[in-house]
């Protein structure tokens, strides 16, 4: 079940709603949000449930003990790489068993069966929020949480356990315990869900069409295509991606409204950075402050030399990558940034200060445009002949009456998908609310379109899903 699905929409969100506004006290409201939780992850594979159980105890049962033995530093320490390291085990058998099992095969003919291990829905987000629980108890940056449901709660609530954001125990403990129902809240969370149902099904799914239309991932295909088509391609492919996860982070954090959790903001409008660096801030913003904080900084971050640090940089890098999938193009994707940190740190900061803003927001979406060609292809030889393609080394021409009918039959529906990657809306919509409340009159307009709005979003989106198979969710695959 997905957030734009029509089921979700109209049967479960409306009834786990209903359910939990009616309780009587915050405990209630708890056990609903609970059960709604387990019903969700359990439609898209039951017998994995048990796996998140098992996980959330091992973290669980982790914290109690670190929590308990404050007098005794090393067991507390060797509780906590306990716990972690566990979590991690159960991490990498489900995700990276075929992966490295296929290494070990190529390189020494063992073991003579690669492992095949589905993919729990997910595990790469629910792991890591596991594993800040423990740290932050370690850290004292929050209790130990007595109730074990309370910490399952945490990991498996349904608006964020399997597609993130990757929000912190300590961000939410206070929430999970003591949270009241503000029913402005309510209404500013319906209206961001909204928002982010329309970003997902009206435009990131019209751009994945293109997508895939003009970017396919069969070497075969790509070899007769001609370079405007893989050109048009990657940038709505470019484009998919952002509108994807962010409409799914508004709708995760709309929801969290509705319910009186506040997570923190996901996206930044990172395509409107002006380097590599920014745009790390801005771009899944839990992600990177995850590895930040939980891994760069543990490890010495810039504390013990340049050296050291970029070491540092290298092994959170390609971490990142590695995150994303058990391929070889994903640490080639999170290294090809790690370059490009390193040389923005020690080689054009000079540089950039005498630079327009222009050409560095360019030279931004440059690096970031080429990068998204190595996240797309997992096979190295499909990656070098799109490669190819795009410079017209396939032999193809640059463009033809294809690809000029499917930009002319798409233009529309391409541009408002871009404009949606820039804040021009957000800072209108600001610019226009602070006009109108000057205004009596034009107040009363304002206050009825944000009524409004919300249904009309919410009306264009079931059009476009009824009838409609294609609604992917790329993060899911992570």
């Amino acid at each position: 079940m997905v957030f734009s699905s029509l089921l979700f929409m109209y049967a479960f969100l409306p009834l786990t709603m209903i359910c939990y506004w009616l309780m009587p006290s915050l405990r209630a409201k708890n056990i609903v949000l609970l059960l709604a939780s387990l019903i969700f992850y359990a439609w898209g594979g039951p017998r994995y449930l048990i796996l998140l159980l098992l996980m959330t105890l091992i973290s669980w049962l982790g914290a109690r003990i670190i929590g308990a033995v404050e007098s005794h530093p090393k067991l507390r320490t060797l509780t906590l790489w306990v716990t972690t390291l566990l979590q991690l085990g159960l991490l990498g058998y489900f995700k990276y068993a075929g992966f490295l099992t296929t290494i070990s095969h190529q390189l020494t003919g063992w073991p003579h069966q690669i492992l095949s291990v589905a993919l729990p829905i997910g595990i790469s987000f629910y792991t890591f929020q596991l594993i800040t629980y423990t740290v932050d108890v370690y850290r004292h940056d929050a209790p130990a949480q007595h109730s074990y449901w309370m910490v399952l709660l945490y990991a498996a609530l349904f608006f964020q356990c399997i597609a993130g954001p990757i929000v912190r125990y300590q961000d939410v403990a206070n929430e999970i315990m003591h949270r009241p129902t503000r029913w402005n809240e309510i209404s500013r969370g319906i209206s961001r869900f909204a928002v982010g149902l329309f970003k997902k099904a009206v435009l990131a799914n019209s751009v994945a069409s293109l997508a895939d239309q003009l970017l396919p991932m069969k070497a075969s295909a790509l070899q007769h295509l001609p370079a405007s088509a893989l050109a048009l391609g990657l940038l709505m492919y470019m484009v998919q991606i952002y509108l994807d996860f962010s409409a799914y982070s508004d709708m995760a954090i709309g929801m969290g409204w509705m319910v009186g959790f506040h997570f923190k903001e996901n996206f930044n409008y990172p395509y409107i950075s002006q380097s590599i660096t920014e745009f790390w801030r801005r771009w899944h913003i839990s992600l990177s402050s995850f590895f930040r904080d939980y891994v760069y900084i543990p490890l010495g971050g810039n504390r013990k030399g340049a050296l050291r640090q970029i070491f540092n940089m290298f092994v959170v890098w390609a971490a990142t990558g590695f995150w994303h999938g058990a391929h070889w193009n994903y640490i080639l994707w999170g290294l090809y940034f790690f370059v490009f940190l390193v040389l923005e740190k020690w080689v054009l900061k000079g540089f950039f200060n005498h630079f327009p803003r222009i050409f560095k927001h360019l030279y931004l979406l440059v690096v970031v445009y080429f990068g998204w060609l190595l996240f797309r292809f997992t096979d190295f030889y499909t990656l070098a002949v799109a490669a190819k393609g795009l410079f017209t080394l396939n032999g193809n021409a640059w463009t033809d009456v294809h690809t000029q009918m499917v930009l002319m039959n798409n233009l529309y529906i391409m541009l408002v998908a871009i404009l949606a990657c820039l804040p021009w809306w957000k800072n209108g919509y600001r610019a226009w609310m602070n006009w109108a409340n000057r205004v009596p009159v034009v107040a009363t307009v304002a206050n009825l379109i944000d009524v409004i709005a919300p249904i009309v979003l919410v009306a264009i989106a079931t059009l476009m899903l009824v009838g409609n198979s294609y609604n992917p969710f790329l993060y899911f695959q992570f």
